[in-house]
């Protein structure tokens, strides 16, 4: 098993930066993709972005391209979400994934492993 812990989540004015981390712990060898996904009250989770855990390659949705960056660091086994010029429509809680297999990874179904979230709360 895989157990993966978001931390870094607050509240920020709108325009404001906010970096997010997850790190993971158990059998971590066994994820290939790591995602970050949000939810806002009442809608569907989102996908924001993911990382291949080896290639480093990330893929980013098309909502906060140019907004968000996505890192690993393979010797702490933690992931992280840098999110710069934040907007109110950001707000949601904010989770981590990971895949154990490499596939489009842009789909909740496609991820093993979830941590419990973190809030992230955007004022204007």
């Amino acid at each position: 098993q895989v157990q993966l812990v978001e931390s870094g989540g607050g509240l920020v004015q709108a325009g404001g930066s906010l970096r997010l981390s997850c790190a993971a712990s158990g059998r971590t060898f066994s994820i290939y993709v790591m995602g970050w996904f949000r939810q806002a009250p009442g809608k569907e989770r989102e996908f924001v972005g993911n990382i291949n855990w080896n290639s480093g390659w990330t893929y980013y949705a098309d909502s906060v391209k140019g907004r968000v960056t996505i890192s690993r660091d393979k010797s702490k086994n933690t992931v992280y979400l840098q999110m710069n010029s934040l907007k109110p429509e950001d707000t949601a809680v904010y989770y981590c994934a990971g895949a154990a297999h490499v596939g489009i990874n842009t789909r909740p179904s496609e991820y093993d492993y979830w941590g419990q979230g973190t809030q992230v709360t955007v004022s204007s």
